[in-house]
């Protein structure tokens, strides 16, 4: 299994942002896209989970293999942890939360309600959400927010894990995951050129 993105072209709000980006990712790698904020990550993730649509290009995997973790946790507050995690291994069809739980460490926290945990520990819920997706392609934006060292490390062994399975990853980052087997791909030369104003246009800046 293979993620192939092929001279892909992004907009946010209706004005192209990335152009022409192309990459592959197989099976047992991860990928991280780095760029300065502002420069259209988040909308490069989006648009090759199926989010949003693409300008131009391709991508030749199917979104029904994908897991999305974005900036938001995707949790319910007034549900347990082990609520959580339980509701979503039934959309998924996965049955059991045990390795998730294990994997960020949320044991202690099985019975309290989702909206009395702390930053840190809703962000560890929310990626534990990835765990029992059972999807093998994880496509992620700034997982790490809210993490402390310890839980990045756990959030960094999870991953592991995962391309072990025969998964993929593709995250967004700006911090060291020590995922020193991840590739690095630049964004900034996919920069989109602005679109060029008319004199009318130019008469009003």
């Amino acid at each position: 299994m293979d993620l192939n993105v092929s001279d892909l072209t992004v907009a946010r709000g209706g004005i192209a942002v990335l152009e022409g980006v192309s990459f592959a990712v197989s099976a047992g790698e991860a990928l991280v896209l780095r760029g300065p904020n502002g420069i259209g990550k988040t909308t490069l993730l989006r648009t090759v989970a199926g989010l949003q649509p693409a300008v131009a290009g391709r991508v030749n995997l199917d979104r029904e293999q994908m897991a999305y973790a974005g900036h938001a946790d995707g949790i319910k507050a007034p549900l347990t942890v082990a609520e959580n995690l339980t509701f979503w291994a039934a959309v998924f069809g996965t049955g059991s939360i045990e390795n998730a739980l294990q994997a960020f460490d949320l044991e202690p926290l099985l019975d309290r309600p989702a909206g009395a945990l702390s930053a840190g520990q809703k962000r560890r819920l929310g990626l534990a959400r990835m765990v029992v997706t059972g999807r093998p392609v994880w496509v992620m934006d700034e997982p790490t927010v809210s993490l402390d060292a310890s839980a990045v490390k756990l959030f960094a062994e999870a991953v592991r894990r995962h391309l072990a399975g025969g998964g993929l990853a593709l995250l967004a980052t700006h911090i060291d995951l020590g995922l020193s087997e991840a590739r690095v791909l630049e964004v900034g030369p996919f920069k989109a050129t602005p679109p060029a104003l008319d004199d009318f246009d130019g008469a009003f800046l």
